[in-house]
């Protein structure tokens, strides 16, 4: 049995790690107070000398700008966290291949002009577009705003990349005389059509039906113009593959390396023993990536086109998920002719 002593110092020692923790808790808050409105002002100062905006009118925004949770909850739990057999169901649908069809079909001749201006084929254009807004039936239901505010200032791990993308908004919004604070589209800020982020709006968005209107959020011709010349000036390769599929052999698991960028030709990866299923230039650029099944994995080979996909989204499910929606659509394509 402890000793009213020991029982007294037990409590003692409570309260003062209590206190040690609230102080701690307190100075934490403080800080991040002060780290958010030193950013704050960063930003409205740069926003100002650097691209001649009011002060009054960039805090303005900000005030109308409120922190989203939900925004923080979703960009924790990315659909590209999930193993393959689990991820590519979401996007490999009978409903969306019938969509894609019919995308197509409306829109045949605008797609076969920019697959012949910027040497991207119709397939992945229309890939794009089905697995990113189900043809602009999700285009997103959260302020964009809302959240290029909430990442670039709540979320420490990409900040310094959201509030970038902030300041490419308000600039995107000014030059297109777009209602900043009524803008719709993804928990990470991408809009319209094609989900172009801010940056890549101002960059990549072409005016594809000559109104003299770069119109990517209710616009579909604008949209199919400017998702084949995003992967046209990130290196899209015509008449190019994409990837080639090599097996579940366990035998594949020593080729696969880190990172997305081909950074072997074909000749190297054979000279390694790596045996093809079918022939290929031998100075392609290549990759080797693994796809977790529910049981074992699958083995592909990814090539300059693949990587060029991956410019869209990081990721190489992904890539692998809009090329085999692709092969889906041109399949169901041919057949109907």
């Amino acid at each position: 049995m402890a000793s009213r002593f020991m029982v007294r110092s037990l409590l003692l020692a409570t309260v003062a790690l209590s206190s040690t923790f609230a102080n701690t808790a307190k100075a934490t808050a403080t800080s991040n107070t002060s780290d958010y409105q030193q950013q704050r002002e960063q930003f409205v100062q740069q926003m100002v000398t650097k691209h001649n905006f009011e002060r009054d009118q960039v805090e303005e925004l900000l005030g109308q700008a409120q922190r989203n949770e939900a925004i923080l909850e979703a960009i924790a739990r990315p659909w590209e966290a999930k193993p393959w057999f689990q991820y590519y169901p979401i996007f490999l649908t009978e409903k969306r291949l019938a969509a894609g069809l019919k995308f197509w079909q409306e829109h045949q001749d605008t797609l076969t002009r920019a697959e012949q201006h910027y040497g991207v084929p119709a397939e992945i254009i229309v890939a794009i577009i089905g697995v990113e807004t189900f043809y602009g039936g999700y285009l997103g239901n959260y302020q964009v705003l809302d959240a290029l505010y909430t990442l670039g200032f709540h979320y420490p791990p990409r900040a310094k990349f959201f509030r970038s993308e902030l300041e490419q908004y308000l600039l995107l919004t000014r030059e297109e005389k777009l209602p900043a604070t009524e803008l719709k589209g993804s928990y990470a800020g991408a809009m319209g059509f094609g989900q172009f982020i801010s940056s890549s709006y101002r960059h990549y968005a072409v005016d594809f039906d000559g109104d003299n209107v770069r119109d990517l959020l209710n616009n579909p011709v604008d949209a199919i113009g400017s998702v084949a010349n995003y992967f046209a000036k990130h290196g899209w390769k015509n008449n190019q593959p994409v990837a080639v599929q090599l097996g579940t052999e366990d035998s594949f698991e020593k080729f696969v390396s880190k990172g997305l960028k081909p950074d072997q030709s074909i000749a190297e990866l054979q000279q390694m023993g790596l045996k093809l299923p079918t022939e290929l230039a031998s100075d392609y650029q290549a990759k080797v990536f693994s796809f977790e099944l529910e049981q074992g994995h699958e083995y592909w080979l990814g090539l300059t086109n693949f990587y060029v996909i991956t410019r869209y989204n990081h990721s190489p499910l992904y890539a692998m998920a809009v090329y085999q929606f692709s092969q889906q659509l041109q399949q169901a394509k041919q057949s109907q002719q």
